[in-house]
């Protein structure tokens, strides 16, 4: 039971050849090209590399509101070409297999929810702190995608009378922007951002300290709003050893204050790196060719 799984993004597309129970046989990545046509081509190509297997389907993970029953990608993304058209149909025709479809983020928490650290709960949340914030809810072991397809968009969250949402307040690098404003530099990456924090600079450590803040801030309402087993976070910073014992801290903090609160959320790193959505992807195969 072979099946060739895809992970689209905006600047290369990852594929394997994997077996259904997740195990990657092999993998390689192409440049997104920029064009539909050119995708295509590119898709049949690595198809046409393995044509020794016999393949069950081919399932794919990709940026935008993914609506199963009309296979078709709204929103927008990084690779427009792939939006608001019956993109499922079109990609079994030239694939000649069955295809399905499913955001990334929702597939990077399918993969913890099968194979890795939440793959004995049926309710968590999953939250990807990148540039901004996204993540997934996942019910009943199953992606819970919303009446309008934006389940799991924790980065709106208001967090302030100013407006400012989690995406805003919460991440290294609007941190790193705001460092670099208060100190007149023309830019400073969120890996410049810790750096300064690490020697001591005051501006760059009450900023961090505010991301943190707002994260365990956001978390805490995230708890109370669907009561998960625990939360799931990933995204590049979240690899940093210090960065979930920072977010707990200030969890503490704002428990020690809400004595009513008395449920602690239960927040975890993920398992998987850039196999994540690969991985996923197969998980949401299975759901619905089971």
């Amino acid at each position: 039971m072979t099946l060739l799984a895809f992970d689209m993004g905006g600047t290369a597309v990852k594929y394997a050849l994997m077996e259904k129970d997740g195990t990657i046989l092999e993998k390689g990545n192409f440049k997104t090209p920029d064009t539909l046509e050119k995708l295509t081509t590119e898709l049949q190509n690595v198809k046409n590399t393995y044509a020794n297997h016999t393949f069950t389907g081919a399932a794919f993970s990709c940026p935008g509101a993914v609506d199963n029953e009309s296979g078709i990608i709204g929103g927008a993304s990084a690779i427009p070409y792939i939006h608001n058209f019956p993109i499922k149909a079109m990609l079994e025709e030239k694939l000649e297999l069955p295809v399905t479809l499913e955001n990334d983020a929702n597939c990077a928490a399918l993969a913890e929810t099968w194979l890795g650290v939440a793959k004995s709960a049926q309710d968590i949340l999953f939250i990807i702190v990148g540039t901004g914030i996204g993540g997934a809810v996942i019910k009943d072991g199953k992606i819970h995608a919303g009446a309008h397809l934006h389940g799991g968009e924790f980065g709106y969250m208001l967090m302030n009378d100013k407006l400012e949402t989690l995406s805003d307040t919460g991440t290294a690098v609007n941190a790193a922007s705001r460092i670099a404003k208060r100190k007149g530099l023309p830019t400073l990456s969120g890996l410049e951002a810790f750096q300064l924090k690490e020697n001591n600079d005051p501006i760059a450590v009450e900023e961090i300290q505010t991301m943190y803040q707002n994260l365990a801030k956001g978390i805490f309402n995230l708890q109370y709003v669907y009561d998960p087993e625990m939360i799931v976070i990933g995204g590049g910073v979240s690899e940093r050893e210090d960065f979930l014992p920072s977010i707990q801290a200030e969890l503490d903090k704002l428990l020690a204050k809400i004595t009513i609160a008395k449920i602690a959320p239960k927040i975890v790193s993920c398992a998987f790196g850039n196999d994540a959505n690969l991985i996923g992807a197969v998980a949401n195969f299975n759901q619905i060719h089971p």
